[in-house]
Formats: structure tokens, sequence, C-alpha cells
């Protein structure tokens, strides 16, 4: 399976370019140009009353529907949106007294470990970071960690941004943190590993985004937001009032809609949901799942690995190694030359990305098996 064809104006832009970067900025399909400019018509046709009569009539019930089927979510009213996934979890935390009791691991991305270290430094929080190697005894020691307990909070990614490591028994970790909030980060997994939150629903938060596997851009982040936990964040924008409200007329408080809508920020660009949407769409429409999409890019990557011995690359260096065979849509190669390979990849105009001693190369739908041996071909 490739969608190559529903990707022509990004390919079109540089024919000899080999974009192996899908974990970083996603390819956008064709559809997405239209979708932005029926977002510029909604504008000029409804001026201010788009945010009524479309946005919140239409769009973003479209975006949360078609998210929740995705996840197996069973109220789409449960998800919120905004811009980024920081100011997210910013409204997320100042749900919890401080100093916040956090429980997470040394592997999460740069936002979220930036925030926290910040916390720690102005006594906001306390962390207590699980190691994530070695790979084969994270499991035991995370859920170790979490049953001991004493958290407010339980932050875990799903695939591991350096790594494409994925946490296994996500269920597992969310019931041994009972009472306290359990966040999981959904970026690199959304859109990529097929995902049942069903089980999950009712007591665990998940936070992802539009920017990598859902192929819609910046700005269309999103969080599932379980009932009874976090029902007024402190940090609050004025949309979280938008619309049928909880608390009672006259008592005083400030109030909230109901839902993943507590959650909401303040005035926003709506053009990454219509791209969203129009992704979504186009998958249903093709009749491609996210087990699809999964199957496709492992093919990719199990081809892209056995040719891979013998060229500036090899399978020695890839992290997770080979005994794992689960992992999310991009292969890593620890190097002590990670960035000079990178550098003589962009030389020969070949997309990819390192992070430290890391390279991560990246596979998408709109890449087939062409693209895989040319890419193995420029290695060589």
């Amino acid at each position: 399976m490739s969608l190559k064809a529903h990707f022509h104006r990004f390919l079109a832009a540089d024919p000899d370019r080999l974009h192996f970067a899908a974990h970083s900025h996603h390819l956008w399909p064709d559809v997405t140009f239209e979708a932005q400019q029926q977002a510029w018509r909604d504008a000029a046709e409804h001026v201010d009353g788009k945010w009524e009569q479309v946005v919140f009539a239409e769009v973003v019930p479209a975006a949360q529907r078609r998210i929740a089927g995705v996840l197996g979510l069973p109220d789409p009213a449960t998800i919120a949106f905004a811009p980024n996934t920081h100011e997210l979890l910013v409204r997320l935390v100042s749900c919890l007294e401080p100093p916040v009791a956090i429980l997470t691991t040394d592997g999460e991305f740069h936002s979220f470990a930036r925030q926290t270290r910040r916390w720690e430094e102005a006594g906001f929080a306390k962390v207590e970071r699980v190691a994530i190697e070695p790979f084969a005894t994270f499991r035991e020691r995370l859920v170790a960690a979490v049953e001991a307990g004493g958290h407010d909070l339980v932050y875990v990614s799903h695939v591991f941004f350096d790594s494409g490591f994925v946490t296994p028994d996500l269920q597992a970790i969310a019931a041994a943190a009972a009472p306290g909030f359990v966040a999981i980060d959904g970026y690199h997994g959304f859109m990529a590993l097929p995902t049942d939150l069903g089980p999950l629903a009712a007591r665990t938060f998940y936070i992802a985004g539009g920017y990598k596997y859902a192929m819609a851009g910046e700005g269309a982040c999103f969080m599932h937001c379980p009932p009874g936990f976090g029902e007024r964040p402190v940090d609050t924008g004025w949309f979280a009032a938008f619309g049928e409200l909880e608390s009672a007329p006259g008592d005083g408080r400030v109030a909230y809609a109901r839902g993943g809508a507590r959650f909401a920020g303040a005035t926003f660009d709506p053009t990454a949901l219509y791209r969203l949407n129009a992704v979504l769409a186009l998958l249903q429409q093709e009749g491609v799942t996210v087990a699809d999409i999964h199957d496709h890019v492992r093919h990719l990557q199990n081809r892209f690995l056995a040719g891979v011995d013998g060229t500036t690359l090899d399978r020695a260096s890839l992290v997770p190694d080979e005994s794992m065979t689960e992992r999310g849509h991009f292969l890593t190669f620890r190097r002590p030359d990670a960035g000079d390979v990178y550098e003589t990849l962009t030389a020969r105009n070949v997309v990819t990305d390192h992070r430290g001693d890391r390279l991560r190369i990246g596979f998408g739908i709109y890449h087939d098996e062409s693209d895989v041996d040319e890419l193995l071909g420029r290695l060589r």
C-alpha cells in the first residue's frame, strides 16, 4: 500500500528530495490544500460568526468524532483542542496542588523535560524519573515505581521520541497509578500504532497532535480528558466557558463548559483542524486504517534493515535492537557520528534528523519500496 499519489504537491516541490523524516514533519496530503482554502472561505463568509456557526458547530465536533473513532474513545466530547501539547500539559498540571509529585521517565520529549526541570527549580514540582534503558526491564521498573505510590501525576510516552521504543501494557500502568492522574504522551503513537483507549478512557489523559503521523501540520493538538479528573483547571481560557456551563448560576465561581472543553484555552487559529478533518476523511474514503498504515511502515522498515548493512549505517547500531519487534514509525541508530551522517545525507538531498548521538529515519504512507531502495543507494 502506498498513498504517494495523494501527496503530489509536497513531492513535486522537490522531486529529487527523499523525505525520510515522517516522524518529525510529516508531509501533508493534497486534500489539506483545499481544507486550508475552506478555512479562509468560511472566515470570509461568516467573519465573527464563524466560531458559533462553523468552527464549534461543525469543525470541532467532526474532529472529535474522527479522533474518538481512531482511538476507541466512547465519548468524543472528552476531547479538548489546543495549538500545541505544551499548553494542554500546563493546563492539566494546574489542576494539582504544588509541589506536584510527578513520576515520569528520563526519555520524555524536550518540552515536557524542560518544563518539569523548571518546575523543580521553582519548587513547583518534585519529579521522579525512571530510566528507559535497559528496555527489557522498563515495564517492570516503571510499574514498581507507580505501585510505590505518592504521585499526583504519572506521565509516560506511548512511543519514545528518541528511540521508537513502545511502552508495553499501558493499562497496567494506569491501573497501578490510582487514585492519581495518569497522562499518556501519544504524539508518536497517534495514527501510527493501532491504539484502543477504550479500557483506559475512564481515568487516563491522552495527549497527541496532528503534526506527525496524522499528516495535518502544526496547530492541531488535543487531549482526551477523563470525567472526574481536573474538573476546574486553574490555567484556563475564555473558550473553556464557551457554550453550556456546568456551574450553577449565581454561585460566584468561575464557570466551565462540560466535557473536555473545560480544558479549552483562548482564541486560536482553527485552520489546522480543517486540515486534520480532511486527512482523516481521506483515509476513511480510501478504506485505510491505522493498522494498514502500521503494516505498510513495518514492511518498509524491514526492507530497509535487510539492505542497510554495508552502507553508512548498520543494524548493530539500531536502538532498540531487533529483539524488540514492536517499535514506532521510525528507526533510530545510535552512533557517535550521527551528526556527520545526518549532514552527509542532507548533502545528498535526504531529509532525516538526529538528536545527539541518535539518527532517526522515519517512514510514511507517501513512501514505497522504490523510495527505500533509493535511500539505500544514497547511503552507499
